[in-house]
């Protein structure tokens, strides 16, 4: 009977073999579809409307797919996807996709001819072979019909078939390309492994010669029937053995009733054993929640007990310490340590409520407010004392230029530090009371310390010239001006006798005279100003580090202002105090780095005062001294930034540097307008100019003190601007002068100004030096030609009519016989000049020169050398005019140039 039934179920099989084979012999490309949309595009929400296996054309014949896709989601995207088989396994990967919106041509190579090849313009034009003609044609149809429906762009089929670029469906039809391939992918059914061996099976058993389906389909039927009969007739045979089968379950039945009876009379002694079994385990579990509660409740009474218990040291430290003494303050630190540890643990839930731990935390209360008071109280009084203390005070009769060190004051104090933590931590309208008692009381004493300090300096500033005394007329020690001063309006040259002792007054930028005080005067005075900065910064970095040390600010954290409060709220039984969260405080500093230079300002707010009162006197008694001062307060606050750009002292020093930098910008200006204001006499030789000469001393002043300096700079501009003052002026004197020609004034002290400048070697006026170069040179010889003037006047006047007459076109040699350049008449002029004459003529020049020069810039010999030169060049030029014009005749001047070079040598020997 089994046997039958296996060629019933086998005959089945074989029908469905049958009809398999033929679906996959007509639907292979349709199984890659599905393979591909499967693998590839359905995890990337892609649809596959169109495939065809293609090679690249020319290459080797290396297999793939071209496919064309659309996304699922809108906006649809259209794409063209290379697909490849992995060299690795046997799946497919993509490749290589383009957007079909970047195709531009596709042609098709022969329109009426089978042809296989096809190209795909993208970004560059890419050839295939498909596998056929036909795959070929489907896949340009599925192109042009996606570019119909998604994209309608312009797009140019070359070599392609009419028939291929139309509809394949009626146009009243709501089917789609998409929709039509979908249904396709729907109708194929993948084989399964047994559907493929039994197929193979079966094409085995028929030589592999299937070649009439229908045949072979009715010869599967026919067998299908024989095997039907003989399964009916097996049924039929086998009545017999089913009624044994029958009666072999009816005592089995019988035999399952014996034992289920038994088993329910062991059901039954069970169950009264698992009743004593519950009520045991039942007894057990309320034993282990009671340990297990007990074991608990232990827990919480040694966590109150550990965390809540103040031993009674502490609680005397807090009550009665000693506050003094190094071991009673330690012994206060490591109280107030414990009881803010004890009032900061974090209570679990329902331990407000017990009265012990009420007990307990008003008891913390109590202490934290004593010991606070007892703090507060005890550095209160420290401070008010120190306020008071008159023994720093600086005595105004001292010769010592220091300020008092609170080095010893701090030290003591730093013992309460952590203290005023906690003070901070735990009672924060008393911490601001003791900051803002601090800050008052040692405002007043560093008030009276710098006042004295600056009363000493001033003293000694203005002591540095007795003549300065006198004029500023200095009263007591306050060092406070009350003389009248002078200003020099007018430079007037008085004579050359005077001309060194006036110039060293050009410089005047302030109330008196540069030449009042010399130069041991302003090195005292830059001394006493390096004091007076190095005095300060020392006092302003310490008071800082201390004030950030004592009251805890050093962090970099949001503080609350001193104006804040603590805010205290009733519980049950107990007071609990809440600091107010940050949020809360509207006027809240950004910083405790703020708040530090807040209170530094309040205590050190006459430093900025007082350090512009001695500026202004330093400026008042020499006004060089806004460059000693420049140099000085660049380099300190250049100092001070580097350690702390935003600190009180480098805000403090960086706002005077702008009042020192304006005073010396006062300086040069007022330099420039006495120049301008400069008047010569009429009476007398100008000479070098005393606003020259100022320059000169300003600048090797200068270039010393702003040796290395910071603000080299400033120095640079101010050169530029007092440079340029000068030549615009020396050549307005030169222009106003009657008595000095105006070619001396300007070689003189342009001269001058050009040694001056290569002696400094001053970079930056490197361009000024040449061109005061350049003008000395120029009015050298303009000067050296207007005095020489024409030595041989009359002769000088026959030779231009010479070199006339050649100009005019007449030749050389035949000016010998014009009338009025023959050669008697030349013998004639050359005889009014004999040697003799022309150094009588010399001498006077001589005398006439050094009447106009200056002896102190020394240019007498170096003028009388170049009209030598001068001289000897117009001799040398008539001889040569003689020699073309008079050839042969033997006519020669009176006196030779050895003559001339002894005529020169002895006038400058005589005088």
């Amino acid at each position: 009977m089994w046997e039958e039934e296996d060629v019933e179920v086998e005959v089945e099989v074989e029908e469905e073999e049958v009809v398999v084979v033929l679906r996959v012999a007509a639907s292979t490309m349709t199984a890659i579809k599905h393979a591909l949309q499967r693998d590839i595009f359905t995890p990337n929400d892609e649809r596959l409307l169109g495939i065809v296996n293609v090679c690249k054309a020319g290459k080797k014949k290396k297999n793939c797919f071209l496919c064309a896709t659309v996304t699922t989601e809108r906006p649809v995207q259209v794409k063209v996807v290379k697909v490849k088989k992995s060299d690795k396994g046997d799946f497919y990967k993509r490749q290589q996709t383009w957007e079909l919106r970047d195709l531009t041509e596709v042609d098709a190579k022969d329109a009426s001819k089978e042809n296989p090849e096809f190209d795909l313009h993208f970004e560059k034009v890419y050839k295939w072979v498909a596998s056929s003609t036909a795959e070929k044609n489907s896949f340009i149809s599925c192109i042009w019909k996606l570019n119909q429906r998604y994209l309608r762009k312009k797009l140019e089929f070359v070599n392609v078939s009419p028939q291929l670029l139309e509809e394949s469906v009626p146009s009243g039809e709501s089917q789609s390309v998409a929709g039509g391939d979908e249904d396709t992918l729907d109708d194929y059914q993948e084989l399964s492994t047994r559907e493929e061996q039994d197929i193979e099976g079966m094409m085995e058993i028929c030589e592999f010669s299937i070649s009439n389906a229908e045949a072979f389909a009715e010869q599967l039927s026919r067998e299908l029937q024989v095997l039907d009969g003989a399964n009916i007739q097996s049924i039929m045979a086998s009545e017999k053995q089913v009624n044994i089968l029958m009666q072999l379950l009816d005592e089995a039945l019988t035999e399952v009733d014996t034992i289920e009876g038994k088993l329910s009379s062991y059901e039954e002694m069970l169950q009264s054993v698992k009743d004593q079994m519950d009520q045991i385990s039942q007894s057990n579990r309320l034993i282990q929640i009671s340990n297990t509660n007990n074991g608990k409740l232990l827990d919480e009474i040694q966590f109150l007990v550990n965390y809540l218990d103040l031993s009674k040291g502490h609680i005397r430290a807090l009550q009665e310490g000693d506050l003094t003494s190094p071991k009673g303050i330690e012994a206060c630190i490591n109280a107030s340590e414990a009881l803010l540890q004890c009032m900061n643990v974090a209570l679990r839930p329902g331990h407000d409520k017990l009265s012990a731990v009420k007990q307990q935390q008003n008891l913390f209360v109590e202490l934290r407010d004593t010991f606070a008071r007892r703090l507060t109280n005890h550095l209160n009084n420290v401070f008010v004392h120190q306020g008071h203390d008159q023994s720093s005070t600086i005595s105004q009769n001292t010769a010592e230029l220091t300020l008092p060190k609170h080095s010893p004051l701090h030290r003591d104090l730093l013992r309460y530090a952590k203290l005023m933590e906690w003070l901070k931590n735990t009672q924060k309208e008393k911490y601001d009371g003791l900051s803002r008692t601090y800050v008052e009381y040692m405002s007043r004493l560093y008030e009276r310390e710098i006042k004295d300090f600056f009363e000493v300096a001033k003293m000694k500033m203005a002591g540095t010239s007795k003549e300065a005394k006198g004029k500023f007329g200095l009263h007591g020690s306050s060092g406070k001006l009350t003389g009248s001063t002078s200003s020099l309006n007018k430079l007037t040259v008085q004579g050359s006798n005077s001309r060194r002792s006036q110039s060293s007054s050009l410089l005047d930028m302030g109330n008196m005279s540069a030449s009042d005080l010399d130069v041991a005067d302003r090195t005292k005075f830059d001394k006493i100003f390096e004091q007076v900065l190095s005095e300060l910064e020392p006092l302003c970095l310490a008071e800082q580090d201390f004030i950030s040390k004592f009251f805890k600010l050093q962090q970099h954290q949001a503080v609350i202002p001193p104006l804040a409060q603590p805010e205290s709220e009733e519980s049950d039984g107990g007071v609990q105090t809440r600091m107010p969260h940050h949020s809360e405080h509207r006027h809240s500093l950004s910083s405790e780095k703020d708040l530090v230079r807040l209170m530094m300002n309040k205590i050190f707010q006459s430093i900025e005062t007082e350090l512009n009162s001695l500026i202004a006197l330093g400026d008042k008694i020499d006004s060089f001294n806004s460059l000693y001062m420049l140099v000085k307060m660049s380099h300190h606050v250049w100092t001070a930034e580097n350690v702390d750009p935003a600190s009180y002292l480098s805000t403090t020093l960086g706002n005077v540097l702008v009042t020192v930098k304006r005073n010396f910008d006062k300086c040069i200006s007022g330099q420039i307008r006495q120049m301008e204001e400069v008047k010569i006499s009429k009476k007398s030789k100008v000479g070098i100019l005393p606003f020259v000469t100022g320059f000169e001393e300003f600048a090797e002043l200068a270039e010393t003190i702003f040796r290395n300096a910071e603000r080299r700079g400033d120095l640079d501009k101010a050169y530029v601007k007092l440079i340029r003052a000068v030549f615009m002026n020396v050549e307005k004197v030169a222009n106003e002068s009657q008595k000095t020609p105006r070619d001396v004034v300007m070689m003189e002290n342009f001269h001058h100004i050009f040694s001056t400048l290569s002696r400094l070697k001053i970079s930056c006026l490197d361009a000024e030096r040449r061109e005061a170069k350049q003008k000395y040179t120029d009015h050298l010889q303009s000067y050296v030609i207007n005095s020489l003037g024409q030595p041989l006047e009359k002769l000088n006047h026959f030779f231009e009519g010479v070199e006339a007459r050649v100009a005019q076109g007449v030749r050389e040699e035949e000016v010998s016989y014009q009338l009025a350049f023959n050669k008697q008449e030349l013998r004639k002029v050359i005889k009014e000049y004999p040697g003799k004459e022309v150094k009588k003529g010399l001498d006077n020049l001589y005398k006439k020169v050094d009447k106009h020069l200056c002896e102190e810039e020394s240019l007498l010999q170096v003028v009388w050398h170049s009209m030598q030169d001068e001289f000897i060049r117009q001799y040398k030029h008539f001889e040569d005019l003689i020699g073309r014009c008079y050839p042969g005749s033997g006519i020669t001047m009176e006196f030779t140039i050895q003559d001339m070079l002894e005529y020169f040598s002895s006038i400058a020997q005589s005088h």
